[in-house]
């Protein structure tokens, strides 16, 4: 049980770099790189706060802010000065990285003994079982501080997927979404282009930052390697929540991003507790994002084949 609260946790914390890589990624077409520095961005700051005695929740705004201020760079680069637009994400991603060590001093911060976000609900909970350290669910006893987590992070992600689906269905989100795929005819209808691609990326990446608070608080630390390849996190998720519920909605596209991070992040959990090498972890992911990828074309294929074999037995 604590491997399918702990997976879920995590997927629920990444679902937010997975929203933000689908603005980017799928409503604006922008290929935007700047998310393996502006995660660890969100946890750099986060990290820094907190130790100072600030309140996590204030750390999580901040690592928002900072986040969406590094999309902003990356969107001002491609747009004003014309830079192509993964050189734009390459350039901000390799400032961030000396930027996140000044930050932190150092390139490691442990986050030991520290209120976080989940610190109130853990108390919370502690109160309802009579201070008991373990709650008994379906006869697994599952630590209070991880059922905390879990919570406070279901809370956190269906708050901001409901905010996030209200807003791109407004005049201003559907003008965000029809820049991406149709840059024409949103200049014809007197839209500004340019700035539709600055704000999707400041928000972009304002949740991207978020994801690496939360992430920074659930897993005790600030490291400023952990950015390193989530990009493709990302990306697989998004590939997975498509081809489970489509894109049919707007709602539907934001709970298959969801429900597809939590699936990709339980299917990594069971392969390391099969006695999957650690070091071979991002090779694993990569191997999943190519499955991903090419899966759907060779399903279509072969459909394609063996309908056309159907109707030629019946002709």
């Amino acid at each position: 049980m604590s491997l399918v609260i702990g997976a879920f946790t995590m997927g629920l914390i990444l679902s937010l770099l997975s929203l933000g890589m689908l603005i980017s990624f799928r409503m604006i077409k922008f290929t935007d790189i700047t998310v393996d520095g502006s995660i660890t961005l969100g946890a750099s700051i986060s990290a820094v706060f907190i130790v100072q005695g600030y309140s996590p929740w204030l750390a999580a705004l901040f690592s928002f802010a900072a986040g969406s201020l590094a999309g902003m760079i990356t969107g001002l680069l491609h747009t004003r000065f014309k830079i192509q637009e993964i050189l734009s994400g390459i350039l901000v991603m390799t400032a961030l990285y000396s930027i996140n060590l000044r930050i932190m001093g150092r390139s490691n911060i442990p986050l030991l003994d520290v209120k976080t976000v989940s610190t109130g609900t853990e108390n919370i909970l502690e109160k309802m079982v009579g201070g008991a350290s373990r709650i008994n669910i379906l006869g697994w006893q599952v630590p209070t501080g991880d059922l905390a987590v879990f919570i406070t992070c279901s809370i956190i992600a269906i708050f901001i997927a409901i905010i996030l689906s209200c807003f791109l269905l407004t005049h201003y989100g559907t003008a965000l979404r029809a820049a991406g795929q149709n840059p024409q005819m949103v200049r014809a209808q007197g839209v500004n282009n340019n700035t539709m691609v600055v704000f999707s990326l400041a928000l972009a990446n304002g949740l991207v930052a978020l994801s690496g608070s939360l992430l920074a608080q659930y897993q005790g630390f600030a490291d400023v390697q952990m950015g390193i390849g989530m990009m493709v996190w990302g990306l697989a998720s998004i590939i997975i929540g498509e081809a489970l519920v489509g894109r049919s909605s707007i709602g539907l596209t934001i709970t298959g991003v969801i429900l597809g991070t939590i699936l990709f992040r339980l299917l990594i959990a069971i392969a390391l507790r099969w006695g999957l090498n650690p070091n071979d972890l991002k090779m694993v992911t990569a191997f999943f994002v190519f499955a991903a990828l090419v899966a759907p074309g060779w399903f279509r294929t072969l459909s394609k084949k063996f309908t056309g074999g159907l109707r030629y037995a019946k002709n």
